[in-house]
């Protein structure tokens, strides 16, 4: 599947802003099963400088800088990306990854090759993930029992998050605490990837927060409106004998097709879209609109 992605943030300053820097996350990646064929930024006032680089996950990030006045910034993001989920390892399809179960899993984990000191990392404590409360841990032990599968404890747990959780996009920002939102079960996607992401550490296994884009398919015989579509994010689980396997508890599915990777960290603060500092008065005000369709 070929997809055409569109991903506008505007911001409206009250007294206008002097300078601004800021970090862009906007750049879907190249990997197994997802090719970036086109990639555009489109960055209004013309920054006065701007690099790119990867930063230490291997995420591409966009810097740059506004040194005169404005009262708007307007950044639009335009990629054609290429899924292809059939060329991904298959968990379903792997009998070692399917059936390691937890104490398997964390006594592999123990041993340091180049690759379990890399997802160690996705085990600490990161700067929304920190702190993991009793209750957590307790409701991450209903699914993740010694002798049972890692893959079937993390598949019931994604269900789990969607049947007994709402979403609600009124109920927190990106700063709320994930233990507000275990406490009033609600939340949106970013705060449900969070949460299990700190189920599955409270374990003792590695998880890491995914950002992207999810396409959104319109009821039958409705046109696709512009803008219905907004950014994503879901957790993926480290499996010992196998690698990385995604779950989107928001959706309650394995990401596939329809899911596109932009980047990857240890929660929300390390992927953001868009961050940045600015020297302002007054009030401001952002905007966000994505749009995903099928390219050619």
């Amino acid at each position: 599947m070929k997809f055409q992605v569109s991903h506008t943030t505007r911001y409206n300053y009250e007294s206008g802003v002097t300078f601004c820097h800021n970090i862009a996350t906007l750049k879907p990646k190249t990997m197994v099963g997802q090719t970036l064929e086109a990639y555009e930024l489109e960055i209004s006032p013309t920054p006065s400088e701007i690099t790119e680089r990867l930063d230490f996950f291997g995420n591409t990030v966009t810097r740059f800088s506004i040194q005169k006045h404005h009262t708007e910034l307007k950044v639009t993001a335009k990629s054609k990306i290429v899924r292809d989920y059939s060329l991904q390892p298959d968990i379903e399809k792997s009998v070692s990854g399917k059936t390691i179960t937890l104490d398997d899993a964390i006594k592999t984990l123990k041993i340091n090759t180049p690759e379990t000191i890399d997802v160690k990392q996705f085990i600490l404590e990161s700067i929304f993930i920190a702190r993991i409360s009793d209750d957590i841990k307790t409701y991450a032990e209903k699914s993740f029992k010694p002798n049972r599968s890692v893959f079937e404890a993390a598949y019931e747990l994604m269900q789990r998050i969607y049947t007994e959780f709402e979403f609600d996009s009124e109920f927190s920002t990106i700063s709320t605490p994930i233990h507000d939102v275990f406490k009033e079960k609600k939340g949106v996607c970013q705060d449900f990837a969070q949460l299990g992401i700190a189920c599955v550490r409270a374990m003792g296994l590695p998880a890491r927060y995914v950002s992207g884009y999810i396409e959104t398919l319109p009821p039958p015989g409705k046109e696709k409106l512009v803008g219905t579509d907004a950014s994503h994010a879901w957790f993926s689980v480290y499996i010992p004998t196998f690698g990385w396997v995604d779950f989107d508890p928001t959706n309650n599915q394995i990401p596939k097709n329809q899911h596109i990777t932009v980047s990857w960290g240890r929660d929300y603060y390390d992927v953001p879209p868009l961050k940045g500092v600015i020297y302002s008065t007054g009030k401001n005000n952002m905007e966000v609109a994505v749009d995903i369709r099928p390219a050619v």
